[in-house]
């Protein structure tokens, strides 16, 4: 949204509601009858003002005329010419024009209405480049650089996702424990991204090393630390193999589309207890069952 900058009169609109315009495009014209006037007034004292000053410089050149008229002749002569340049100014500020590129939407001024600077006239949107504003808390805060990629989802359009590259970092953390950034350069030739929509962002980050995961029910979480039921085998003195389940405690990570990481505890390969754990005690004997795996949530919790 974009106003003028002085009062006065609107005596001409230029443009249509809904339109795409360039930059500089004249939009409104306030009246600027006085301005022009005094403008012409302006020129026309210059124009005697520079004939004063040539015909005071020629005689003080032959020694007719002192210099202190060639001085006076000369500041009424730069005298108009201010006054050129700031009536000038003032008619070009009565002129709307078009800031930057881009979408006009809905009018909100009429022919013949008083327009005081800073009253809406239109809105004027770029679509072709926008910025999206979000937040992460001060833990994840640590995570971000700019120039990492953001990929920005919308309910207009569920199923797409728009990529930018975050561009600013808020050096401050705000009250509310969150830190702010901006996510540029999220270019749309399809237009079809608008301010103001609610979208959900997701910082990509660096590529990590390799961790082991397991099924988030596999783990027991309990104030006492987070555990799982580990499956080691035993040769029975039949020399046949048996599996027993051992409570082991685990150090757990993050947690995505229901699978819990594991920094701690656990190695690749070992094989857990993924439900059921609540009919078992640390020792007892279990058996693999060839029942298929449960299905996994048809919508997992995201944190």
């Amino acid at each position: 949204m974009f106003t003028s900058d002085v009062n006065g009169r609107i005596t001409e609109i230029m443009f249509t509601a809904g339109s795409t315009v360039k930059e500089g495009t004249p939009l409104v014209q306030l009246f600027d009858g006085p301005d022009q006037g005094d403008l012409a007034s302006f020129k026309a004292q210059a124009t005697v003002a520079q004939i004063s000053l040539d015909r005071a410089k020629q005689l003080a050149a032959r020694q007719f005329g002192p210099q202190a008229t060639v001085d006076q002749a000369q500041s009424a002569f730069d005298q108009a010419n201010a006054g050129i340049a700031k009536t000038q100014a003032i008619i070009s500020q009565k002129l709307v024009r078009a800031p930057f590129d881009g979408d006009l939407g809905v009018r909100k001024v009429e022919v013949g209405q008083y327009l005081t600077a800073g009253t809406q006239i239109v809105s004027l949107t770029d679509l072709s480049q926008l910025y999206a504003n979000f937040t992460v808390t001060e833990k994840d805060s640590a995570a971000l650089k700019v120039g990492q990629t953001v990929r920005i989802a919308v309910d207009a359009y569920p199923g797409r996702a728009f990529e930018g590259k975050i561009t600013t970092i808020e050096p401050q953390i705000a009250t509310d424990n969150a830190q702010h950034s901006r996510a540029g350069d999220d270019r749309q030739p399809e237009r079809i991204l608008k301010p103001g929509m609610f979208a959900t962002t997701t910082v990509v980050l660096p590529d990590k090393p390799p961790v082991v995961t397991i099924p988030e029910t596999a783990v027991d979480y309990t104030l006492y630390g987070d555990s799982v039921y580990l499956l080691t085998e035993k040769k029975e003195d039949d020399g046949k193999t048996s599996l027993t389940a051992v409570r082991t405690f685990v150090q757990t990570g993050n947690r995505i589309h229901g699978r819990a990481e594991i920094l701690k505890g656990l190695k690749p390969g070992d094989r857990v207890v993924a439900v059921g754990q609540l009919k078992l005690q640390s020792g007892a004997a279990v058996a693999i069952s060839a029942d298929p795996t449960p299905p996994m949530p048809a919508k997992p919790p995201r944190y």
